[in-house]
């Protein structure tokens, strides 16, 4: 019983790797919005279509330029 007691009680040592997660964005939701503009440009207008292209490429560039960034600061060893 009371080994029992101690076994529930015992010290975990800590993780061994520390979990990266990435920063809020909102780039995702950016791109989506030129993805939808540039598609319905396609059906309504070559005005949209550029402009959605515009938006997409810029939140495209800008999100992988972010991500690069975050990564560079991570340490070698993850």
């Amino acid at each position: 019983m009371a080994s029992e007691q101690q076994d529930e009680h015992e010290i975990v040592p800590p993780a061994g790797e520390r979990v990266h997660l990435p920063g809020p964005s909102y780039l995702p939701a950016v791109l989506a919005l030129g993805a939808s503009i540039a598609i319905i440009g396609v059906v309504i207008s070559p005005v949209l279509l550029v402009i959605g292209g515009v938006v997409f490429l810029i939140a495209l560039l800008r999100w992988v330029r972010e991500a690069r960034a975050e990564m560079a600061e991570l340490p070698l060893d993850h």
